[in-house]
């Protein structure tokens, strides 16, 4: 199982999975919005989309758990 976590402080702009999803590595997961730029955060690891800890509009910090892919 593995983490997806926020490398920075910011708010979800866009959630591109859904739970159930199979991701691949370097697949985008998730789009941060920070200091008014996006910031595409990608699978680590290949997998199934678990769980979604967070929804679109959130703020999120450094390392906040994102998304579990298992």
């Amino acid at each position: 199982m593995a983490n997806l976590t926020a490398p920075m402080s910011g708010k979800v702009f866009k959630i591109n999975v859904a739970v159930g999803d199979k991701v691949e590595v370097d697949d985008e997961v998730i789009v941060l919005e920070a200091m008014k730029m996006e910031t595409p955060i990608f699978a680590a690891d290949a997998g199934t989309v678990k769980e979604i800890k967070v929804n679109e509009g959130d703020n999120v910090g450094d390392d906040d758990v994102l998304v579990v892919i298992e």
